[in-house]
């Protein structure tokens, strides 16, 4: 055995092997993958082996294309078979929700090119016999459903890493990992010891307890899967070719034929997790009892939906743990402090997901980022605030609403509240309609009279919208306050701070007492993030951005840091209150006795009644406002003096829902939305923050960049749904741009969509059309903001 290489995977389930091919491909061949027994030990061999491309996160739905089409191409490479099976497959719609939930799916596979549709219940009945129609209002159909042999799909995996250089070692217990001064890794096995630059944990089933050996906690958990296969069918039998998988979200099952009869596997609600106390590293080749009581109800749901399935003989029985993340979505990238050790675990769906997930950490391992975004499965999404009391209810949770709507408004319940900040019972006391982000609790509303206390998850216009309409309307006319807790926030301190942050970031980094707002680019001149920065004193500035990228952000920090730099993330050590509307500068007086004529863009150390405050003049509501930053622990007397002295004049609450609608009138941007890793600064506009006269990261690539794209707005002829994301955007009848974000404005009593769209067609007043839900809605392209067009209460 090698005791030196480049790249260690440990494990060899799908996602190991998948790692170890793409690293390969990509020109690293000194590689080598370790596994503690046969290669697909775990849970891959006992997978179903299904594949598909609907993911409600338009990126993961690539790479699981990405990943589907990758399969002829092993088989071309290695010429071996991956027993694919490509039959389609539909997906069963039994309400209006449902519906409208797999009509706006199809919506974003028209601008991804992904060939699914709309289909009705006669054409249901047609492709997919097998299934009762009764009460079934449509289906989406997706040609490229299908499935596959699971271990000849892994070891075609592992063929290919093979002839492009890499080492596999099968029988080889890995018992530690131990860093070195240097960073690199020695990886201590039974059979030797191997130092390495790289380490990759695909451990799968035992990812946690791999993740252990180096100090770290990985946010997963196992819980038991079971599916059944039949005998042979006669409705399966008498068919010349086979039949499709039909996905029943009502009965929560997917099924598919297996030779001449039927598998039929279930997610249901008196779920069970598995290995609460860890895996035991003896498990492997091996099944759990079985345990049909546990989903009687299911299989009684799919007799009905099914009624083949209630003649058919029971062939066998197969009962499994497989791993979940709290979200659902695989655990993947470099961990944040820990140089050369990285994530590929959490990867439940191995075989719709596991090529694009290889292709993306291989590109991440070996050039310093992935060609898209990979927000939703980046390891770093989780902080070091989650817990494995977090974890597991949340993957409960996750497991039983597998398929279950998603709706774009819904907040789930499990595991919370988890992290408050001290205004809590004063919020909730007031009205408090929660949200949560990054573990903390966010105030989405406030309630008030007989306004509802929980807002109705929908596609369309929720039963909250008066409630935020009041408070838009509020803020507008008079004076309004919210937390500022959910902004990522970072102290940057040294006598090489400036000069460091001008290579970190784009943009013009300010002088004292003032603030600027910069992109921050990547290699590539991708976006990776759009800060404000506060400079306090020559060797002190505070940067904010998204309260839920602050472990991406401090990875990317710490990566790049330099002697004469302190960085510490302060985003739970810092907190306050944002002020916003026509009287917010009255009430800013009216709290202190210091000089409160901040101009747009100040900043200044000030005391508002008896607190130690840290004021921005800035606000994203695009009115006249204030950020008034604090320590928690006097939170609540700086709560007390505004709230007091601002009851004269009219101060009302406002939330998350309220802040998504006000941006909406002055085209403001919002992370993960409009600026990503997917875009650039050109195509977003945030080039005009940045600052060329000096060098900064990405910006070879941002000088070079042409856009073919350009970030618009356009007012909407909305009904009762507005735009929320990725809805197609077809000028001159075909599909040419698609939508980052909208909503609909309470000020202006307007329905606006941001989009993406041919810089040539980027011209005031375009006639296009915007699918929502299913209908075509006329919309017009507009320049000028909405409100304070000139910025002038803003500014003022």
């Amino acid at each position: 055995m090698k005791t030196t290489t480049h790249v260690v995977v440990i494990g060899g389930g799908v996602v190991g092997a998948s790692v170890l091919y793409h690293l390969t491909k990509l020109g690293w061949s000194d590689v080598m993958l370790l596994e503690r027994s046969e290669l697909t030990s775990g849970s891959t061999w006992h997978a179903a082996g299904g594949f598909h491309t609907l993911n409600g996160d338009t990126n993961m739905a690539a790479l699981q294309g990405y990943t589907i089409k990758l399969y002829k191409e092993l088989e071309e490479i290695t010429g071996m078979s991956c027993g694919l099976h490509h039959v389609g497959g539909v997906t069963l719609a039994d309400n209006k929700d449902r519906f409208d939930m797999l009509v706006a799916e199809r919506a974003k596979h028209r601008y991804m090119g992904l060939e699914t549709e709309i289909i009705g219940p006669e054409e249901i009945a047609k492709i997919a016999p097998i299934a009762n129609t009764n009460g079934i209002i449509g289906a989406l159909y997706d040609p490229l459903d299908g499935h596959l042999d699971p271990s000849g799909t892994t070891h075609a995996y592992a063929k290919a890493a093979r002839m492009g250089g890499a080492t596999i070692e099968t029988h080889t217990m890995v018992t530690a990992t131990t860093q070195r001064a240097d960073g690199t890794w020695d990886v201590v096995t039974d059979k030797g010891t191997i130092h390495t630059e790289n380490v990759v944990n695909a451990g799968g089933l035992w990812a946690r307890e791999v993740a252990a050996m180096a100090g770290i906690y990985a946010p997963l958990h196992p819980m038991e899967h079971q599916y059944i296969v039949t005998d042979d069918v006669p409705e399966i039998v008498a068919r010349d070719t086979e039949h499709p998988h039909v996905m029943d979200p009502a009965g929560e099952s997917y099924l598919r034929q297996e030779g001449k009869g039927l598998c039929i596997g279930f997610y249901e609600q008196p779920c069970r997790p598995w290995a609460v106390d860890g895996t035991p590293w003896s498990f492997g080749a091996e099944l759990l009892p079985n345990d049909l009581d546990k989903i009687e109800d299911s299989i009684e749901f799919a007799y009905q939906r099914f009624p083949a399935l209630a003649r058919a003989g029971v062939k066998s029985v197969v009962h499994g743990p497989f791993t979940f993340a709290p979200d659902g979505n695989p655990l993947v990238g470099p961990i944040p402090g820990l140089r050369g050790y990285w994530s590929a675990c959490g990867v439940m769906a191995g075989f719709s997901q596991g090529g694009g997930v290889g292709l993306m950490l291989a590109q991440w391992m070996t050039t310093g980022e992935c060609e898209r975004d990979v927000t939703a499965m980046d390891v770093a999404r989780f902080g070091d605030w989650i817990t494995p009391g977090y974890t597991r209810p949340k993957v409960i949770e996750n497991y039983q609403k597998r398929f279950s709507i998603a709706y774009p408004n819904e907040e789930l319940p499990a595991a919370r509240p988890h992290r408050t900040t001290p205004m809590y019972d004063i919020f909730s006391a007031l009205g408090a309609v929660w949200g949560h982000q990054y573990g903390v609790e966010v105030p989405n509303y406030f309630a008030i009279g007989d306004e509802p206390t929980f807002e109705d998850p929908s596609f369309r216009r929720s039963n909250a919208f008066d409630a935020v309409a009041r408070e838009v309307n509020s803020l507008r006319e008079n004076v309004a306050i919210t937390e500022v807790h959910n902004f990522g926030k970072y102290r940057v301190k040294g006598v090489n701070a400036r000069e460091w942050l001008n290579r970190i970031m784009a943009g013009l980094i300010p002088k004292i007492g003032r603030i600027s707002l910069t992109p921050m680019l990547s290699p590539k001149g991708k976006l990776l993030g759009d800060f404000t920065v506060s400079c306090l004193g020559d060797e002190t500035f505070v940067l904010t951005a998204s309260y839920g990228a602050q472990a991406q952000h401090m990875r990317w920090f710490l990566q790049h840091q330099e002697d004469g730099v302190s960085l510490q993330n302060i985003s739970d050590k810092v907190t306050g209150f944002s002020i916003a509307g026509p009287n917010a500068r009255d009430l800013l007086k009216a709290c202190t006795r210091d000089d409160a004529d901040l101009k747009f863009l100040d900043v200044r150390e000030m005391t508002i009644g008896q607190t130690a405050c840290v004021v921005n003049r800035v606000s994203y509501t695009g009115d006249l406002g204030y950020e008034i930053y604090c320590d928690p622990m006097d939170q609540r007397a700086l709560w007390t003096k505004l709230w007091t002295h601002g009851q004269p004049m009219g101060l009302s609450l406002f939330g998350m829902r309220a802040i998504m609608s006000l941006r909406l009138d002055r085209f403001f941007g919002s992370w993960m939305r409009e600026f990503s890793p997917d875009y650039t600064a050109a195509e977003t506009g945030m080039d005009r923050f940045i600052n060329w006269d000096k060098d900064f990261i990405g910006k070879a690539a941002a000088q070079a960049e042409t856009p073919a794209r350009q970030l618009v707005t356009f007012e909407v002829d909305g009904n009762d749904a507005d735009v929320t994301a990725y809805e197609p955007v077809l000028i001159d009848g075909a599909v040419q741009g698609f939508c980052t974000s909208g909503g609909f404005s309470h000020h202006t009593g307007k329905s606006i969509a941001f989009a993406l769209i041919p810089k040539e067609r980027a011209v005031d007043g375009l006639k296009v059309q915007i699918e929502i839900l299913g209908e075509m809605r006329d919309a017009t392209l507009i320049t000028a903001p909405i409100f304070d067009a000139n910025g002038s209460r803003m500014r003022g």
